[in-house]
């Protein structure tokens, strides 16, 4: 017998659905989704120009803010454009590796920007706690090798997954229930055992962003420990302020992204609209939130 192509069996196109059973409500979905990018866009790339063009803020604290807008921008960019195409009825289709390619962006910058705010924590950790270290630490080579390590890990996480996903058969299953393409989502539409794409999902969630967020807590506990240690009140209550923000953020950029990868995995009960709404939340309110949080509250910025 002649043996089937494995690429005929794959979609030419992806049709998806954006929130399925919420179409009636896609015209005033777009609504906040549009606001919420329009407003990461203009705040990040502010953030960036004033960053580039003030000599004084070529500081450890402020490149990494930079970094992290860099991965904010193309996060929400990866994503939210064609979610408003769906959401206007423009274009629901994606070809096969269009999916592929904004999946394998949408989850590297994901990883980028978890390593970023890991090494953010750990830039205020040696600032607060080991200060005569930090210019020592924290020199510009360190500093542009770490970026670099950021993309090469992201890279290196996802790099496997385009193969992973180009290798399965999907016997014409092509319509997603969501607003963008995601490891899972396109492994679920597989007609074949999708138990490698699974297991490798689970491991790098674990041993990527779930080190991460590990990693930041315990430094923010550890700089927690030498405010209180402190005699000023006023610099207590200042610094608490700062890490209870700081908190605020990350945990609406964790808990929603690690609700939405586990419920590939665990969640078969959890009703796809919630699911689909929580996976949108990552990719929108932090890339819009980070720079008022970070930067609008530092006043050299």
């Amino acid at each position: 017998m002649v043996a089937i192509n494995q690429t005929s069996l794959q979609p030419a196109s992806f049709l998806l659905l954006g929130m399925a059973g919420l179409e009636d409500l896609h015209i005033w979905l777009s609504i906040p989704f549009c606001l919420v990018y329009i407003a990461a866009l203009l705040e990040n790339f502010i953030l960036l120009f004033v960053i580039v063009t003030e000599q004084s803020l070529h500081k450890p604290m402020y490149l990494f803010l930079a970094m992290l807008a860099v991965a904010d921008l193309v996060l929400s960019s990866s994503t939210v454009p064609k979610a408003l195409n769906i959401f206007w009825s423009l274009s629901k289709e994606m070809s096969f590796h269009a999916c592929l390619t904004q999946m394998f962006f949408t989850h590297l910058s994901f990883i980028a920007e978890s390593t970023i705010l890991t090494t953010m924590a750990f830039d205020r950790y040696v600032a607060i706690c080991n200060p005569l270290q930090y210019a020592t630490v924290f020199m510009h080579s360190v500093i542009a090798n770490i970026g670099l390590a950021a993309i090469a890990k992201s890279f290196c996480v996802m790099f496997p997954t385009i193969f992973l996903l180009q290798r399965l058969p999907y016997c014409g299953h092509s319509i997603m229930p969501h607003t963008y393409c995601e490891h899972m989502g396109i492994a679920r539409l597989a007609c074949a055992s999708i138990s490698v794409n699974i297991w490798y999902g689970f491991a790098t969630t674990l041993l990527s962003p779930g080190l991460d967020i590990v990693l930041i807590g315990v430094l923010y506990v550890l700089i927690l420990q030498a405010v209180f240690r402190l005699s000023s009140k006023d610099a207590q209550l200042k610094a608490v302020g700062t890490c209870s923000s700081h908190a605020c953020i990350i945990l609406m950029f964790y808990t929603p992204a690690f609700f939405s990868f586990f419920t590939h995995r665990f969640g078969q009960n959890v009703p796809h609209r919630v699911h689909i709404l929580l996976a949108n939340l990552y990719v929108l309110l932090p890339p819009m939130l980070n720079p008022i949080i970070y930067a609008m509250k530092n006043k050299l910025i």
